[in-house]
């Protein structure tokens, strides 16, 4: 199906009964075309997530959307679609959740006499940016409710959208507040258009680190996922590219398959490339102690063995070399920290 990178909906972890099959494939429904995308307004009834894992670099986050119509057929937050009783496939892709009340959550979470700030990072399951955001405006008005409560905030996008609120992110850059990393895959268009359907080109990518770093903000890239035979050769052009358009950091994410999203790169793989589609699927559970995916904290994100310490070596090499991580990166400031209604009282 043009634009999307799921096939079908694959059933759930959770679906007490599964469907067999359409028997006539010419007539099913998913052979009438891509599905449009919808989007559902939903009442959040939190709105910041909290983690302690010691290999992710945040312990806040907000995402204002569920599901993502960029459609990255690897994206680890399919398999979250399931807790809505929705399909971690082409649902995933175009059934988009948009959490309306997501300012008014935030404030109501800042405001709370308890609240310790720490940088919040925005948009990590799905892109904040995406392209739900630019009638809704629900990214913005996190931004802009942040830079009121002077909050620090990290963004992960792979969106020229991010464009538009540049003038927020300049202010709160000065400030110490704010820094984007652009996730780069590929900077071949064909793959990027069979990975990642309806994200933004790499030149545009590149674009937006550019005219960011311009503005003042501090940028990074996240050349991820990393997929053998697929796009692992392109590792140290990445690097380059990012560094000649104003990245200061980098990092790097190994294919990562949990629950529904192996199935699903699998038949990608199949689709796309049935040549090395085995030798690949070898590869990644060389990298996974012989299985499709592994959490545990400090193997997840880089994989083990030869291969994962190669990949592993080329990253740091090409970094030095183009002049990325060259220095320890800043914390962004928590000290601003202020609530423009003064402190609120207990009532006890």
């Amino acid at each position: 199906m043009k634009g999307r990178a799921s096939q079908t909906n694959i059933p759930h972890r959770f679906e007490a009964r599964v469907s067999e099959p359409w028997a006539d494939e010419e007539s099913s429904p998913e052979a009438e075309g891509a599905p449009p995308t919808t989007t559902q307004p939903v009442a959040a009834r939190s709105i910041i997530s909290r983690n302690e894992s010691p290999d992710i670099p945040f312990s806040q986050s907000v995402n204002p959307y569920q599901g993502c119509e960029h459609g990255c057929i690897y994206c680890f937050a399919r398999p979250s679609h399931a807790y809505q009783d929705l399909s971690p496939g082409l649902d995933f892709e175009t059934r988009i959740q948009v959490k309306t009340n997501a300012p008014e959550k935030l404030k109501a979470a800042l405001d709370h006499p308890r609240y310790k700030p720490t940088p919040i990072a925005l948009g990590v399951n799905t892109d904040a940016y995406q392209p739900a955001e630019k009638d809704h405006r629900i990214t913005r008005k996190l931004l802009e409710i942040l830079l009121e409560y002077r909050h620090p905030v990290s963004i992960i996008t792979k969106s020229r959208l991010i464009l538009r609120d540049a003038d927020l992110l300049s202010e709160m850059a000065a400030m110490g507040l704010c820094s984007v990393r652009v996730s780069l895959t590929t900077l071949d268009n064909r793959l990027k258009g069979q990975l990642e359907p309806r994200a933004t080109a790499a030149s545009t990518r590149l674009r937006v680190l550019r005219e960011l770093s311009e503005a003042g903000v501090p940028t990074g890239v996240l050349t991820a996922p990393i997929i053998p035979f697929i796009n692992d050769y392109e590792m140290e052009a990445m690097l380059s590219a990012a560094a000649e358009n104003g990245a200061q950091r980098a990092s790097w994410v190994l294919l990562r398959l949990p629950h529904e999203v192996a199935p699903l790169f699998e038949d990608w793989l199949q689709h796309h490339y049935p040549d090395r589609a085995a030798h690949v699927m070898n590869r990644v559970r060389d990298l996974r102690g012989g299985n499709t995916n592994s959490s545990e904290w400090g193997q997840r994100m880089t994989g083990t063995g030869v291969l994962a310490g190669l990949y592993r070596q080329r990253f740091e090499r090409q970094c030095r070399a183009v002049g990325l991580n060259v220095q320890e990166e800043e914390p962004l400031d928590t000290g601003l920290f202020r609530r423009p209604g003064g402190e609120q009282m207990g009532l006890f």
